[in-house]
């Protein structure tokens, strides 16, 4: 039975994904109807980064003891709330509404995957992290897609009628089917705040950041890269990232199964190095369309490898707080993400290319390898001075 609550709990993740991911896809076509600029409309996607990473921790602090449970279930309907905001079409309401998506969003998902660590047996957590990231990847390769179809056929505001319906049945299922689970130990706001200052949590956090901004150097302008120096046309780039998508949902299996099997560490720093090693050499074979693809799909399955174990290391260094420090990491996550798309447009801004993006990521990537041998130096060093 643990399997299925794990796949209703990725069915959560995979709505809320959907709903942070399809903007970008339809970004065009809500400036066009609101008569505003694109890059006007691009304030979306930054409101609700910016909601996700702000808020979730706060609200995660203050429901880190009530059953998980409850906190799913109050979390999609806040998402009901935003996508019925989504509606309106206004821009003040809508950047209302990508607050509202951005927040319900972030808890659900940090909850989540607390929710899939305490139902799962210690051995198979990493499998059940991995699980729950495949909703995320699953919403890049789906959700995104028929998303755009759905705003062609009908109209942009319909998938958010369509997401708010489905969460509100998502909720029911939830309700009827997921068991009760306690939250995180009861500690005080000094105790919490002790894990905070950890040494191994911090560099850890920093981790998730450096990983996460060289993926967004380098993924926010991909098809840029695939265009221009590629020469690749819209058909071919769309077929591309499906295949991406699918090696991405693939990799997210492995790598929590992997993390079980072998350790997190082993598979956070395989997929750290491979990941380096792939961006360093992407601009040296750009002579080549095989293996520059060949190395993209490294990148790709390099990244969503480690993710899985990284969160599973998180759960395990801090288990009493596991809500708390997992909703700072996905913080730090959106924070990367907007860090690198910002220093990945202004080195293009710089050189008038997009060949050295991967060069910039590879570094910022490298900079997390180094950060991650601290953090398992200093794992190590804290379980010998407990022994």
């Amino acid at each position: 039975m643990n399997r299925l609550f794990i796949y209703i709990l990725t069915l959560g993740v995979f709505l809320t994904a959907t709903s942070e991911l399809i903007v970008s896809g339809i970004l065009y076509v809500i400036a066009s109807d609101l008569r505003i600029s694109v890059a006007l409309a691009g304030q979306l996607v930054t409101v609700y980064s910016l909601a996700f990473a702000s808020l979730t921790p706060v609200i995660v602090f203050f429901t880190s003891r009530w059953e998980r449970k409850r906190v799913l279930i109050l979390s999609l309907v806040l998402f009901m709330l935003g996508s019925a905001a989504s509606i309106v079409p206004h821009f003040g309401v809508l950047l209302v509404s990508r607050v509202l998506l951005g927040v319900s969003s972030g808890v659900y998902l940090v909850t989540a995957f607390a929710a899939a660590a305490k139902i799962s047996p210690p051995d198979k957590v990493g499998a059940a992290i991995g699980t729950i990231v495949l909703g995320f990847s699953s919403a890049m390769i789906l959700g995104v897609p028929i998303g755009i179809a759905i705003a062609k056929w009908l109209n942009w505001q319909s998938i958010f009628v369509i997401l708010g319906v489905l969460s509100l049945l998502m909720a029911l299922i939830i309700l009827r089917f997921l068991p009760r689970m306690s939250g995180d130990e009861p500690a005080s706001l000094r105790q919490q705040f002790k894990v905070l200052g950890s040494s191994v949590i911090a560099s850890l956090l920093l981790l998730s950041f450096f990983r996460e901004s060289g993926n967004s150097v380098l993924l926010t302008y991909l098809t840029t890269f695939l265009n221009e120096l590629l020469h690749l046309n819209a058909g071919t780039i769309s077929l591309l990232m499906l295949v991406l998508g699918l090696i991405g949902a693939l990799a997210a299996r492995l790598g929590g199964s992997g993390a079980d099997r072998f350790g997190t560490r082993r598979i956070i720093l395989a997929s750290l190095i491979i990941h380096v090693s792939a961006l360093l050499l992407l601009p040296l074979f750009t002579g080549s369309l095989a293996a520059e693809i060949m190395l993209i799909g490294f990148i790709m399955f390099s990244m969503f490898m480690g993710g899985p174990a990284l969160q599973t290391h998180v759960i395990k260094q801090a288990p009493e707080s596991s809500s708390l420090v997992l909703s700072l990491n996905t913080s730090m996550i959106h924070l990367g993400l907007a860090a690198g798309a910002g220093s990945g447009g202004m080195l293009i801004e710089r050189t008038s290319t997009v060949l050295y993006n991967p060069w910039l990521a590879g570094i910022v990537v490298m900079l997390g390898l180094g950060t991650a041998l601290l953090s398992f130096t200093l794992s190590k060093r804290r379980t010998a001075q407990s022994a």
